[in-house]
Protein backbone atom coordinates (compact mmCIF):
# COMPACT_ATOMS: atom_id res chain seq x y z
CA UNK A 1 0.00 0.00 0.00
CA UNK A 2 2.80 2.30 0.86
CA UNK A 3 4.60 1.44 -2.43
CA UNK A 4 1.51 2.31 -4.53
CA UNK A 5 1.15 5.64 -2.79
CA UNK A 6 4.81 6.39 -3.49
CA UNK A 7 4.35 5.66 -7.23
CA UNK A 8 1.21 7.79 -7.45
CA UNK A 9 2.99 10.72 -5.84
CA UNK A 10 5.93 10.39 -8.27
CA UNK A 11 3.59 10.24 -11.26
CA UNK A 12 1.77 13.30 -10.07
CA UNK A 13 5.04 15.17 -9.62
CA UNK A 14 6.23 14.21 -13.12
CA UNK A 15 2.89 15.22 -14.61
CA UNK A 16 3.06 18.53 -12.82
CA UNK A 17 6.56 19.18 -14.11
CA UNK A 18 5.55 18.19 -17.65
CA UNK A 19 2.60 20.53 -17.57
CA UNK A 20 4.83 23.31 -16.32
CA UNK A 21 7.28 22.75 -19.18
CA UNK A 22 4.44 22.68 -21.72
CA UNK A 23 3.04 25.88 -20.28
CA UNK A 24 6.48 27.48 -20.45
CA UNK A 25 6.92 26.33 -24.04
CA UNK A 26 3.49 27.64 -24.94
CA UNK A 27 4.33 30.94 -23.34
CA UNK A 28 7.57 31.16 -25.31
CA UNK A 29 5.70 30.40 -28.53
CA UNK A 30 3.08 33.03 -27.75
CA UNK A 31 5.75 35.59 -26.86
CA UNK A 32 7.67 34.78 -30.07
CA UNK A 33 4.50 35.17 -32.12
CA UNK A 34 3.63 38.45 -30.42
CA UNK A 35 7.21 39.67 -30.82
CA UNK A 36 7.33 38.70 -34.49
CA UNK A 37 4.00 40.37 -35.13
CA UNK A 38 5.11 43.52 -33.33
CA UNK A 39 8.43 43.54 -35.21
CA UNK A 40 6.60 43.20 -38.52
CA UNK A 41 4.06 45.86 -37.71
CA UNK A 42 6.49 48.38 -36.24
CA UNK A 43 9.61 47.80 -38.34
CA UNK A 44 9.81 45.11 -41.02
CA UNK A 45 6.60 46.12 -42.79
CA UNK A 46 8.25 49.43 -43.67
CA UNK A 47 10.96 47.74 -45.76
CA UNK A 48 11.06 45.55 -48.85
CA UNK A 49 13.90 43.30 -49.98
CA UNK A 50 14.87 41.09 -52.89
CA UNK A 51 17.68 38.79 -53.95
CA UNK A 52 16.78 39.32 -57.62
CA UNK A 53 19.23 42.15 -58.26
CA UNK A 54 22.17 42.64 -60.60
CA UNK A 55 25.02 45.11 -60.98
CA UNK A 56 25.15 46.95 -64.31
CA UNK A 57 26.74 50.00 -65.97
CA UNK A 58 26.21 52.25 -68.98
CA UNK A 59 28.85 50.66 -71.20
CA UNK A 60 30.47 52.91 -73.83
CA UNK A 61 30.76 51.16 -77.20
CA UNK A 62 33.86 52.20 -79.15
CA UNK A 63 33.18 52.43 -82.90
CA UNK A 64 35.07 54.29 -85.65
CA UNK A 65 33.52 57.27 -87.41
CA UNK A 66 35.81 56.82 -90.43
CA UNK A 67 37.08 53.76 -92.24
CA UNK A 68 40.67 52.72 -92.70
CA UNK A 69 43.45 50.37 -91.65
CA UNK A 70 44.25 50.10 -87.94
CA UNK A 71 47.75 51.47 -87.40
CA UNK A 72 47.99 51.23 -83.59
CA UNK A 73 46.09 49.44 -80.80
CA UNK A 74 47.16 50.74 -77.41
CA UNK A 75 44.91 48.81 -75.01
CA UNK A 76 43.82 45.28 -74.17
CA UNK A 77 40.98 43.79 -72.16
CA UNK A 78 41.03 44.67 -68.43
CA UNK A 79 43.19 47.78 -69.02
CA UNK A 80 42.13 50.82 -67.01
CA UNK A 81 41.85 53.99 -69.11
CA UNK A 82 41.16 57.64 -68.45
CA UNK A 83 38.94 59.92 -70.52
CA UNK A 84 40.93 61.14 -73.52
CA UNK A 85 43.44 58.29 -73.58
CA UNK A 86 44.26 57.08 -77.12
CA UNK A 87 42.74 53.64 -77.62
CA UNK A 88 43.71 53.08 -81.24
CA UNK A 89 44.84 54.93 -84.34
CA UNK A 90 43.60 54.48 -87.91
CA UNK A 91 46.04 55.13 -90.76
CA UNK A 92 45.60 58.88 -91.46
CA UNK A 93 47.13 58.90 -94.97
CA UNK A 94 43.84 59.11 -96.86
CA UNK A 95 42.47 61.70 -94.43
CA UNK A 96 45.55 63.89 -94.82
CA UNK A 97 45.23 63.77 -98.61
CA UNK A 98 41.57 64.76 -98.30
CA UNK A 99 42.55 67.74 -96.13
CA UNK A 100 45.16 68.84 -98.68
CA UNK A 101 42.65 68.57 -101.52
CA UNK A 102 39.99 70.48 -99.58
CA UNK A 103 42.52 73.18 -98.72
CA UNK A 104 43.38 73.59 -102.40
CA UNK A 105 39.69 73.74 -103.35
CA UNK A 106 39.09 76.46 -100.76
CA UNK A 107 42.00 78.50 -102.10
CA UNK A 108 40.76 78.08 -105.67
CA UNK A 109 37.22 79.10 -104.71
CA UNK A 110 38.53 82.17 -102.91
CA UNK A 111 40.58 83.23 -105.92
CA UNK A 112 37.62 82.64 -108.26
CA UNK A 113 35.30 84.82 -106.17
CA UNK A 114 37.91 87.55 -106.01
CA UNK A 115 38.13 87.44 -109.82
CA UNK A 116 34.32 87.80 -109.97
CA UNK A 117 34.56 90.97 -107.91
CA UNK A 118 37.46 92.36 -109.95
CA UNK A 119 35.56 91.61 -113.16
CA UNK A 120 32.52 93.38 -111.69
CA UNK A 121 34.59 96.54 -111.22
CA UNK A 122 36.01 96.29 -114.76
CA UNK A 123 32.54 95.88 -116.24
CA UNK A 124 31.34 98.95 -114.33
CA UNK A 125 34.21 100.96 -115.85
CA UNK A 126 33.36 99.63 -119.33
CA UNK A 127 29.72 100.66 -118.96
CA UNK A 128 30.78 104.18 -117.94
CA UNK A 129 33.03 104.36 -120.98
CA UNK A 130 30.25 103.16 -123.28
CA UNK A 131 27.90 105.78 -121.85
CA UNK A 132 30.46 108.49 -122.63
CA UNK A 133 30.88 107.09 -126.15
CA UNK A 134 27.12 107.15 -126.65
CA UNK A 135 26.91 110.75 -125.55
CA UNK A 136 29.67 111.78 -127.95
CA UNK A 137 28.08 109.81 -130.82
CA UNK A 138 24.70 111.46 -130.22
CA UNK A 139 26.27 114.86 -130.62
CA UNK A 140 27.68 113.99 -134.03
CA UNK A 141 26.02 114.28 -137.41
CA UNK A 142 23.64 111.78 -138.96
CA UNK A 143 26.59 110.09 -140.58
CA UNK A 144 27.69 108.95 -137.14
CA UNK A 145 24.39 107.19 -136.27
CA UNK A 146 25.78 103.77 -137.25
CA UNK A 147 28.71 104.32 -134.93
CA UNK A 148 26.21 105.31 -132.16
CA UNK A 149 24.22 102.09 -132.70
CA UNK A 150 27.38 100.03 -132.32
CA UNK A 151 28.26 101.86 -129.11
CA UNK A 152 24.74 101.25 -127.77
CA UNK A 153 25.02 97.53 -128.56
CA UNK A 154 28.36 97.37 -126.79
CA UNK A 155 26.85 99.17 -123.83
CA UNK A 156 23.98 96.68 -123.59
CA UNK A 157 26.39 93.78 -123.82
CA UNK A 158 28.48 95.20 -120.99
CA UNK A 159 25.37 95.72 -118.84
CA UNK A 160 24.26 92.13 -119.40
CA UNK A 161 27.72 90.82 -118.51
CA UNK A 162 27.74 92.96 -115.38
CA UNK A 163 24.32 91.69 -114.29
CA UNK A 164 25.40 88.06 -114.82
CA UNK A 165 28.58 88.63 -112.84
CA UNK A 166 26.70 90.53 -110.12
CA UNK A 167 24.50 87.48 -109.54
CA UNK A 168 27.62 85.55 -108.53
CA UNK A 169 28.68 88.05 -105.86
CA UNK A 170 25.38 89.65 -104.86
CA UNK A 171 25.01 90.41 -101.12
CA UNK A 172 28.25 88.67 -100.17
CA UNK A 173 31.90 89.21 -99.49
CA UNK A 174 34.71 86.81 -100.34
CA UNK A 175 34.28 85.02 -96.98
CA UNK A 176 30.48 84.83 -97.16
CA UNK A 177 30.25 83.82 -100.81
CA UNK A 178 28.44 80.44 -101.22
CA UNK A 179 31.26 78.94 -103.28
CA UNK A 180 33.83 79.83 -100.62
CA UNK A 181 31.58 78.64 -97.80
CA UNK A 182 30.99 75.29 -99.52
CA UNK A 183 34.73 74.82 -100.04
CA UNK A 184 35.41 75.76 -96.41
CA UNK A 185 32.79 73.23 -95.21
CA UNK A 186 34.51 70.50 -97.23
CA UNK A 187 37.80 71.46 -95.60
CA UNK A 188 36.24 71.39 -92.13
CA UNK A 189 34.81 67.93 -92.81
CA UNK A 190 38.18 66.68 -94.03
CA UNK A 191 39.84 68.00 -90.87
CA UNK A 192 37.20 66.36 -88.68
CA UNK A 193 37.73 63.04 -90.47
CA UNK A 194 41.47 63.37 -89.91
CA UNK A 195 40.94 63.97 -86.19
CA UNK A 196 38.66 60.93 -86.04
CA UNK A 197 41.49 58.62 -87.11
CA UNK A 198 42.64 58.87 -83.47
CA UNK A 199 40.03 57.16 -81.27
CA UNK A 200 40.09 58.18 -77.61
CA UNK A 201 38.36 56.90 -74.48
CA UNK A 202 35.07 58.80 -73.98
CA UNK A 203 35.18 58.23 -70.20
CA UNK A 204 37.12 56.63 -67.37
CA UNK A 205 36.73 52.89 -67.13
CA UNK A 206 38.03 49.42 -67.94
CA UNK A 207 38.45 48.06 -71.46
CA UNK A 208 36.34 45.00 -72.29
CA UNK A 209 35.42 42.93 -75.36
CA UNK A 210 38.29 44.17 -77.52
CA UNK A 211 37.72 42.79 -81.01
CA UNK A 212 40.02 44.94 -83.15
CA UNK A 213 43.47 43.79 -84.25
CA UNK A 214 46.49 45.60 -85.67
CA UNK A 215 46.28 45.92 -89.46
CA UNK A 216 42.55 45.22 -89.57
CA UNK A 217 40.44 47.17 -92.07
CA UNK A 218 37.58 48.80 -90.19
CA UNK A 219 34.41 50.52 -91.35
CA UNK A 220 32.35 53.27 -89.69
CA UNK A 221 30.11 51.88 -86.95
CA UNK A 222 32.01 48.58 -86.54
CA UNK A 223 32.19 47.52 -82.84
CA UNK A 224 35.84 47.58 -81.78
CA UNK A 225 35.75 47.39 -77.98
CA UNK A 226 33.85 48.64 -74.94
CA UNK A 227 34.79 50.82 -71.98
CA UNK A 228 32.99 49.97 -68.74
CA UNK A 229 32.76 52.81 -66.19
CA UNK A 230 33.23 50.62 -63.11
CA UNK A 231 33.10 53.69 -60.85
CA UNK A 232 29.53 54.37 -62.05
CA UNK A 233 28.08 50.89 -61.56
CA UNK A 234 24.45 50.81 -60.43
CA UNK A 235 22.08 48.04 -59.39
CA UNK A 236 18.86 46.96 -61.05
CA UNK A 237 16.74 45.37 -58.31
CA UNK A 238 13.72 43.42 -59.59
CA UNK A 239 10.95 43.78 -57.02
CA UNK A 240 7.53 42.17 -57.18
CA UNK A 241 4.85 44.64 -58.15
CA UNK A 242 3.09 44.12 -54.80
CA UNK A 243 6.24 45.31 -52.98
CA UNK A 244 6.41 48.73 -54.61
CA UNK A 245 3.38 50.46 -53.12
CA UNK A 246 5.46 52.67 -50.83
CA UNK A 247 8.77 52.74 -52.71
CA UNK A 248 9.69 56.22 -53.94
CA UNK A 249 12.57 57.88 -55.79
CA UNK A 250 15.18 59.20 -53.36
CA UNK A 251 14.65 56.60 -50.64
CA UNK A 252 17.78 55.06 -49.10
CA UNK A 253 18.76 51.47 -49.84
CA UNK A 254 21.14 49.02 -48.18
CA UNK A 255 22.77 46.44 -50.41
CA UNK A 256 25.03 43.42 -50.00
CA UNK A 257 27.03 41.90 -52.87
CA UNK A 258 27.67 38.18 -53.25
CA UNK A 259 31.40 38.84 -53.63
CA UNK A 260 31.69 40.38 -50.13
CA UNK A 261 28.67 38.90 -48.34
CA UNK A 262 27.33 40.58 -45.22
CA UNK A 263 30.75 41.98 -44.37
CA UNK A 264 30.26 44.97 -46.68
CA UNK A 265 27.13 47.12 -46.81
CA UNK A 266 26.61 49.56 -49.67
CA UNK A 267 24.49 52.66 -49.13
CA UNK A 268 22.35 53.32 -52.19
CA UNK A 269 19.51 55.57 -53.32
CA UNK A 270 16.45 54.73 -55.40
CA UNK A 271 17.10 56.51 -58.69
CA UNK A 272 14.10 55.51 -60.78
CA UNK A 273 11.74 52.82 -62.04
CA UNK A 274 11.79 50.99 -65.34
CA UNK A 275 9.12 51.82 -67.90
CA UNK A 276 7.95 48.20 -67.99
CA UNK A 277 8.41 44.78 -66.45
CA UNK A 278 10.91 42.27 -67.73
CA UNK A 279 8.25 40.24 -69.50
CA UNK A 280 7.00 43.36 -71.31
CA UNK A 281 10.38 43.72 -73.05
CA UNK A 282 11.00 40.01 -73.55
CA UNK A 283 11.92 38.82 -77.05
CA UNK A 284 8.86 36.54 -76.93
CA UNK A 285 6.35 38.19 -74.57
CA UNK A 286 3.66 36.12 -72.92
CA UNK A 287 0.38 36.07 -74.84
CA UNK A 288 -2.66 35.47 -72.64
CA UNK A 289 -5.38 36.07 -75.23
CA UNK A 290 -6.12 32.34 -75.66
CA UNK A 291 -8.11 32.10 -72.44
CA UNK A 292 -5.62 29.81 -70.70
CA UNK A 293 -4.57 32.64 -68.41
CA UNK A 294 -2.57 32.17 -65.22
CA UNK A 295 -1.85 35.08 -62.91
CA UNK A 296 1.91 35.57 -62.56
CA UNK A 297 3.36 38.20 -60.28
CA UNK A 298 5.38 40.65 -62.37
CA UNK A 299 8.72 42.10 -61.34
CA UNK A 300 9.66 45.70 -62.08
CA UNK A 301 13.33 46.80 -62.27
CA UNK A 302 14.21 49.56 -59.80
CA UNK A 303 17.41 51.51 -60.48
CA UNK A 304 19.59 51.99 -57.37
CA UNK A 305 22.54 54.40 -57.48
CA UNK A 306 25.64 53.52 -55.43
CA UNK A 307 28.17 55.69 -53.61
CA UNK A 308 31.33 56.12 -55.80
CA UNK A 309 33.55 56.16 -52.71
CA UNK A 310 32.17 52.80 -51.57
CA UNK A 311 32.58 51.41 -55.08
CA UNK A 312 36.21 52.51 -55.08
CA UNK A 313 36.82 50.84 -51.73
CA UNK A 314 34.94 47.67 -52.68
CA UNK A 315 34.79 47.35 -56.50
CA UNK A 316 32.08 45.33 -58.19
Amino acid sequence: MSENNTLSAADALMKKRRNARLALLGGVVVLAAVGSSAYWKLHASHFVSTDNAYAAAEVAQITPAVGGTVLEVNVSDTDAVKQGDVLLVIDPTDAKLAVAQATAELDRATRRVKSYMANHNNLSAQISAREADAQRASAQLAAAKAAAAQVTANQRSAVAAKEANAALISHSTVDTNPEVQAARARLDQAQVDLARTVIRAPLDGVVAQRRVQLGQRVQPGMPLMAVVPVHEIYVDANFKEVQLEKVRVGQSVKLHADIYGKNVTYQGVVEGFSGGSGSAFAAIPAQNATGNWIKVVQRLPVRVALDPAELQAHPL
